[in-house]
């Protein structure tokens, strides 16, 4: 199941910059997650610095 990103997005962008194989782009009002290339290895959520990614 792929991480998904929580209204807490501060779009900073660290979350994308961090992903190793580039499921994360800017949406409307905060990043998104794509689902089918999430790999599940929660670099995003580690690198989050406002704890607004999870499993």
């Amino acid at each position: 199941m792929a991480y998904k990103i929580t209204d807490e997005c501060i779009s900073c962008g660290a979350c994308a910059a961090g992903c190793p194989v580039e499921a994360i782009a800017e949406g409307d009002d905060k990043y998104v997650i794509d689902a089918d290339k999430c790999i599940d290895c929660g670099a995003c959520a580690d690198g989050c610095p406002v704890d607004a990614i999870e499993e």
